[in-house]
Formats: C-alpha cells, sequence, structure tokens
C-alpha cells in the first residue's frame, strides 16, 4: 500500500510557490502571504493540541473522547503539515524577494544608470536567436551570442547580495563556463517577479573575464570539450547525439535531429534527466556490490559518482534537480518500499521549491518531478495488467515509458499543443540503447585524456546505440499522424489530465460496476475525439477560408522571421523561422510544396533555425556573409538536397515571376550579424514591398545614405519590433502595411513601444503574427491590401 499522505503538502506547496513569487507582480506584500499562512498554521496547531492533550480534554467536555475528536485531530494534523510545507516556501519566497528589492541594481534600475557589475555564471550559456542589442565588445564580429544566466557579485567595486541576473554576451562559449566571473558596464532593467531572474544586464561597454572557475568546476571544461571534439569525427546521428547521452551536450544535434527527436519524444534522452543520474548512480552502486562493499559503503560510493557525474556535466539548477530525483528514484527502489518512494518524491518536492520557489514555474521541474511520479505511482499497477497479455519482460518494458508519457503529457501539452502518438512504442525501442550509450560515452569521456586511443575505442562503441536512437527517432518523426493535433494552453491540459485520469482508472481498476465504467468510457470517448475533431478540421476549415491569390504572407513561427511572397505561381520565402514544424505547418496550410528562392538573410537561427522544413524544397538560395561553421550547418543540408547557392550583396537581384527583386543591403565586405542581414526591395506589378530582416538602427541610418529607397506599399518591420530602429526609415517607406514577425510572450518586449510609435507616426497599420497568426495580404493595386488572418487580431498597436 502507498502512503500517499505526503502529496497534499507537496502539491500546496507547488501552488504556494507558484503564486508567492508572483504576488508582487499583482500588488500584493510578499510577507503577507507567509504572515497569513503561518497565523492560519498556528491557529490549527491550537486546535490539535486542545484535541490531543490531556490537560485540555476536561475543558472540552465529555466529547473530546468520541471518534469524532480524533477525525478533528487527524484531520488538524494533516491540515498542519500542508500549512508548515507551504508556509516554508512563501518565507523563502518572501525572503528572496525582499533581497531583490534591496538589490543595488534596483537603484540602477530606477535610476536609468550604468554600473559596473561582476556576475558569476551559474548554468551553462545557451546559444541565443537575438544578438546582444548590437553593443561593442571585445570579441569578434561573428563570435556568436549567449544568454547567460548568472548571480550578483558585486556592484561598482562592492560585494553585493546575491541574486538572479541574466544578460547577453557575445563571447566564446569556453569563456562563459560554469563559476567564471565576468566583469561588465551595464544598464539594468527590472523583470517581473515571477521571473526567475530578478534582472537583465545589458552590457554597453568591453566584457572581461574577471576570474576564471574554481578548480572543483573547472576540471571538467577540458573532459566536456574533449568528449565533443572526438565525437565530431565521427559520422551521422549518432556523433551529434553521444556527447547528449553521455553528458547532456546537445550542441551538435542539428534543427532537423532535434525536430525528429521532439516528435518521437525521445528528446529526453539527451538531457540531462533524472535517467541520466540514476543510471550513473545505478552503474557505481552495482559496481560496488561486484567488489563485495557493504551496503553502506556501496551507498556512499554511488553518491560520489552522482556527485562528480552533476559537475561534468556542470551543476546548473536543472542538474541539481535531476540528481535530486534520481536519489528519490532509487532510494524508493533500494527500500523496496514503493510508498516511500512516494513520501521521499513529496519531501523533495518540498525541499527543493522552499530552497528555490521559482522551480514552481519551472517546466523542467514539473517534468521531473511528474515523470518520477508517474514511474513510482503507475509503471507497476500497469506493467500487471500488460503481463496479463504479453511476457512481463516487455510489459515492464512497455509501462515504464507509457506511466510516464501519461502523467507529462498534460505538462508537455502546454509547451506544445499536440500528443507524440508514436512516442511510447518509440521509447521501448530506442529506451534499451540509452544506458549503453550513457554509461560507454561517459567511460569515453574519463578515458580521452589519459588512454587516448582506449577512449575513442569506447567512443566508437557508444556510437551505436546512439545511431540506433537517431534512426528509431527519424523512423516514429516519419511516420503518418506522428504529432496528433490538441487543444492549446490551459483548456488542453485540463482535458488530457482528464482523458488519462479515465484511461487509467479504466484499465487499473476491476469491473465492480458495469455501469460507471460504461459511462467513463463514453466520456473518454467524447474527450479524445472532440479536441481531436477540432484539431484536424480548424485547419481545413481555416484552409478553405484562407484566399488562394495571396501576394505576401507572414508565417506564425513564434519569436522569428519567415515570409512568403507569391506571383506568377512563383514562391519565395525570407528566412525560415527558429523551427521545422511551425514553418511546415505554415507551409501546409497555404499549400506550398516547392520554394523557388530562399533568402537566409543572415545566420541567426530564428531565421535559419527551421531550415530542415525546407530541405529538398528549395531550389535557389542567397544569403549574405558566411559565418564560418553557423552558416556551413545551415547551407550543407540545402546543398545536399540539391539547391543552387549564391552569396549576394547590394545591387544584386533576379526575378520571381512577374516580380523583380533586388538586394538593397549589405554592401560588398560587411561582416556576418543584424548589420550584415540581406534587405532585399520587391517590386511586382501591383505593389512594392521591402523587407528589412534584422538590421539596426545603425546600418539602417548608413543605408538611408547610400540608398534613395523611396515609398513602399509594404515593409517587413526589422527586428521583430526592437526598439533598435532609425527615426527616419519608416516615415520614408511610408508603407501602407508593416508586417511584424513575432512570437507571443517573447520576453524581449517586441514590438516595443517606441516601433509601434514610429509605424503609427509614418501611417503604416502594424499587422503581427502574435496576434493574428499567420497572415496574408492580397494587394489591390493602389497600395492597399486586403487582409486574411489566421485568428482574430485584437487590433493594431501595443
Amino acid at each position: 500500500m502507498r502512503d500517499l499522505r505526503l502529496l497534499l503538502p507537496a502539491a500546496s506547496a507547488w501552488a504556494t510557490a507558484w503564486c508567492a513569487v508572483a504576488a508582487a507582480d499583482v500588488g500584493i506584500e510578499p510577507t503577507i502571504v507567509a504572515w497569513v499562512i503561518w497565523t492560519l498554521g498556528a491557529g490549527v496547531l491550537a486546535t490539535l493540541a486542545a484535541a490531543t492533550h490531556r490537560s485540555w480534554r476536561p475543558l472540552m467536555g465529555a466529547g473530546a473522547r468520541r471518534p469524532g475528536m480524533r477525525r478533528l485531530a487527524t484531520i488538524a494534523a494533516i491540515e498542519l503539515v500542508v500549512l508548515a510545507g507551504a508556509g516554508l516556501v512563501a518565507t523563502s519566497a518572501a525572503a528572496s524577494l525582499g533581497h531583490r528589492a534591496a538589490s543595488p541594481l534596483a537603484d540602477a534600475a530606477a535610476a536609468h544608470s550604468t554600473v559596473d557589475v561582476v556576475i558569476e555564471v551559474v548554468s551553462a550559456p545557451v546559444p541565443m536567436r537575438e544578438p546582444a542589442w548590437g553593443i561593442a565588445s571585445s570579441a569578434p564580429a561573428s563570435a556568436p551570442t549567449f544568454r547567460v544566466d548568472a548571480r550578483l557579485v558585486g556592484v561598482n567595486g562592492r560585494a553585493a547580495q546575491a541574486v538572479p541576473v541574466t544578460t547577453m554576451l557575445d563571447l566564446p562559449a569556453q569563456r562563459l563556463s560554469l563559476g567564471t566571473r565576468i566583469a561588465v558596464p551595464a544598464q539594468v532593467s527590472v523583470l517581473p517577479a515571477a521571473e526567475q531572474s530578478a534582472f537583465r544586464l545589458r552590457a554597453v561597454g568591453d566584457v572581461d573575464v574577471a576570474a576564471t572557475p574554481p578548480a572543483w568546476l573547472g576540471w571538467s571544461v577540458g573532459l566536456r570539450s574533449g568528449l565533443a571534439d572526438a565525437a565530431g569525427a565521427l559520422d551521422g546521428d549518432g556523433a551529434a547525439l553521444v556527447p547528449g547521452l553521455a553528458i547532456g551536450d546537445t550542441n551538435a544535434v542539428d534543427a532537423e535531429l532535434d525536430a525528429a527527436m521532439e516528435a518521437s519524444s525521445l528528446s529526453h534522452l539527451t538531457a540531462v534527466s533524472g535517467a541520466n543520474c540514476a543510471i550513473v548512480t545505478a552503474a557505481a552502486f552495482a559496481l560496488a556490490a561486484l567488489c563485495g562493499l557493504r551496503r553502506g559503503f556501496r551507498v556512499a560510493v554511488a553518491l560520489v559518482a552522482l556527485a562528480g557525474f552533476v559537475v561534468l556535466v556542470t551543476p546548473q539548477p536543472s542538474v541539481v534537480r535531476a540528481g535530486a530525483m534520481a536519489v528519490v528514484v532509487l532510494a524508493a527502489i533500494a527500500s523496496g518500499r514503493p510508498g516511500g518512494g512516494v513520501a521521499a518524491l513529496s519531501v523533495a518536492v518540498i525541499g527543493l521549491l522552499a530552497f528555490d520557489p521559482w522551480l514552481a514555474r519551472d517546466y523542467g521541474f514539473a517534468l521531473s518531478a511528474a515523470a518520477t511520479a508517474g514511474l513510482l505511482l503507475f509503471a507497476a499497477p500497469l506493467a500487471a495488467r500488460l503481463a496479463r497479455v504479453m511476457p512481463r519482460p516487455l510489459a515492464v518494458g512497455l509501462a515504464v515509458p507509457l506511466a510516464a508519457q501519461l502523467t507529462c503529457q498534460p505538462i508537455l501539452i502546454l509547451l506544445d499543443p499536440a500528443i507524440a502518438l508514436y512516442g511510447v512504442p518509440a521509447n521501448l525501442l530506442a529506451a534499451p540503447a540509452a544506458p549503453v550509450g550513457t554509461v560507454v560515452g561517459l567511460l569515453a569521456c574519463l578515458l580521452l585524456p589519459v588512454l587516448p586511443s582506449v577512449g575513442m575505442a569506447l567512443l566508437q562503441v557508444a556510437w551505436l546505440p546512439a545511431s540506433w536512437i537517431g534512426f528509431v527517432a527519424h523512423g516514429a518523426a516519419g511516420l503518418p499522424g506522428a504529432r496528433l493535433p490538441w487543444l492549446p494552453d490551459a483548456p488542453g491540459a485540463l482535458l488530457v489530465a482528464g482523458c488519462t485520469a479515465l484511461a487509467l482508472w479504466l484499465v487499473l481498476t476491476r469491473a465492480r460496476r458495469p455501469r460507471r465504467r460504461a459511462l467513463a468510457a463514453a466520456t473518454l470517448a467524447v474527450g479524445l475525439a472532440v479536441p481531436i475533431g477540432v484539431s484536424i478540421g480548424a485547419p481545413l476549415v481555416v484552409g478553405a477560408t484562407r484566399p488562394g491569390d495571396w501576394d505576401v504572407a507572414a508565417c506564425d513561427v513564434g519569436q522569428g522571421d519567415a515570409m512568403l511572397v507569391q506571383s506568377a505561381g512563383a514562391i519565395a520565402l525570407i528566412d525560415t523561422g527558429r523551427e521545422p514544424a511551425p514553418l511546415e505547418r505554415c507551409l501546409a496550410l497555404l499549400g506550398i510544396t516547392r520554394i523557388d528562392l530562399l533568402v537566409l538573410t543572415h545566420w541567426d537561427a530564428d531565421h535559419v533555425g527551421g531550415v530542415a522544413a525546407v530541405v529538398g524544397r528549395a531550389q535557389t538560395v542567397i544569403h549574405g556573409p558566411l559565418d564560418g561553421e553557423r552558416s556551413d550547418r545551415v547551407l550543407g543540408p540545402l546543398r545536399s538536397g540539391g539547391a543552387e547557392m549564391a552569396e549576394v550583396v547590394a545591387g544584386d537581384g533576379g526575378e520571381l515571376g512577374e516580380a523583380r527583386w533586388r538586394v538593397i543591403w549589405p554592401t560588398a565586405h560587411a561582416v556576418p550579424g543584424n548589420d550584415g542581414c540581406v534587405v532585399i526591395d520587391l517590386d511586382a506589378p501591383e505593389y512594392r514591398a521591402m523587407f528589412l530582416g534584422d538590421l539596426g538602427e545603425g546600418a539602417q541610418t548608413r543605408m538611408l545614405a547610400s540608398t534613395d529607397l523611396g515609398r513602399v506599399d509594404l515593409v517587413k518591420v526589422a527586428h521583430h519590433g526592437s526598439a533598435d530602429q532609425s527615426d527616419r526609415i519608416y516615415s520614408e517607406l511610408s508603407a501602407t502595411v508593416g508586417l511584424i514577425g513575432v512570437g507571443e510572450d517573447n520576453g524581449y518586449g517586441h514590438p516595443t513601444d517606441r516601433l509601434l510609435d514610429l509605424l503609427d507616426d509614418a501611417g503604416t497599420t502594424a499587422v503581427r503574427t502574435d496576434r493574428s497568426g499567420t497572415v496574408t495580404l492580397s494587394a489591390d493595386g493602389e497600395g492597399g491590401f486586403a487582409l486574411w488572418s489566421e485568428r482574430a487580431d485584437v487590433g493594431p498597436g501595443p
């Protein structure tokens, strides 16, 4: 029998943390939340004392001995534990928010002043699609931009209370290792209280490395880079996946493989998760057992191995969380008490939320907790049921991914409103290979510096299971109906949670009341049929209402650009967005199967990350200045798909159906980046359009000085509507419509009020993909356009 009593306190703590961190955003003093909870707790404690202590019973009369009093004591005890957990996380949130409010960065943000800050990197840098605001730095012009999560160390030469901050830096990833201290002059903006980071820093000068990582962190940097370099010498998907399986390094995974891993629900295999930590810990425990060590020493060896693994893959919050979850699962298995595992999971959740209340809003934490709970609660019962119709080993192998998938699916719907139909069978096929790839790859990583030949041999062995995982991912993603559309957001998550609960109840309970089971089955069928019908039927209705004679279209690809032009049956695509799936959806919606001209304005991933969707479709590709490996990764698949390539500069041009296109930027010898992106002037029989890519204010000003742009009918707004815009360009263009490719809640504040004001002053109507979805425009020949949108816009403006 499982002990589920601590699930309620854990859920209460989660809900409290979710609300407490956002209290300040709605005008509630964070400390009030904590005081209210502790006051309620004190009242419940008094009630519990009155119900249980002998000295109180005479005052309460004979009724104190009745069963009702015992029930009252039990309820009070449960409430006390619930309130204690909630009070703990609320107090932690209030204290953390107090530190944020008292930080000197808050004063700097209020004064709009520049401060010299020292920050310490606390997680692996994340390659960004956006530039670091085009500021000058000591990095080369072609250096990639990384989002860096850090903690504050000092301000203007003085030590400061540690608060979480985020910034973007144009530095190589090797100089942004975990534990590195960075000194940079920055402007500060305050982020909403619900955000993990308290402040966003905008670098406004040279970025310096103030201190390298301490030795206990630095030793792992060489091991990680050595494994990545050695794996790069291998071929195929296996080369890209081995570092991910071994140490969670997914930098070599290209967009096409990443999309296949996500579509087949296998992406968790290459992320550092509880499974990776469990594999390493279990392997160490088993090795200690083979050496004849006693239980206490086995546990010690396993914990040391886990700690070393966490440092090797960098002890960022997600990894620490995964390690904690792995310890919980292993403790449950080792004790042989599944109920104890549920209690341990609940305690772990409460403890982690008390340590960092913002984890309550972290999808990774939610997925970790949900998957662990699914394994503890449902894997064994599902395996027992499945064992009635199949061999026991197969039943267990199927029950494990099924239990995790079922409990994680409501959360996954919030991230992507679709269900991976082949996720469970794909995991059944690929998951057995993951432990081999993880353990052998990890051994290769450790041995490469000291025994290179042995390490390389092990790496080649690890390549085999990694290649198999890639094969399964591509196979599952390529099957018809691999991605079943579902209702988005909270309604979709609640519906799939309800359907999951009904399905589990039907499968795991005995048939004592046939009518009730029949009603549940009918409800489940309706719950599945309605969203599937709506999701499949809605695009058909949308497609039926969409005009077929459109001239320009803006695809809804989230925070990114993907613009289409159609002329006399010829199709041009300007940029591809960040991911292949949204672009594929847009092309399917508009009935496009062939791309005659693909324009890649520059190499940021929010403009080229979805290129896998057009490999084999694109006939001719034009692009701006090359950017080494970044551009090679994009152009290689296109070239293999039969596309012809050409680098263009101002003055180049050609034809697209009945339209003429001309490149007006960049100039010769431009450097890659936003200011070197391709700007296209399109002259069609019934309209003229200009596509500005991500051109910043400085480059816009230089372009205005060197070129007479003249009036256009349509402009693709630069840089998703950021504030980095010339005051003159939109008034000179005087377009009727300004297309803005931008994602909902993008975190950058795009489009900015400044940009929207510039468009309004120029008499240009803003059409935004975050509000309208995919849109098409049909020119009327008189400077106007007929607009069709995938969904109703709430109106122009902010």
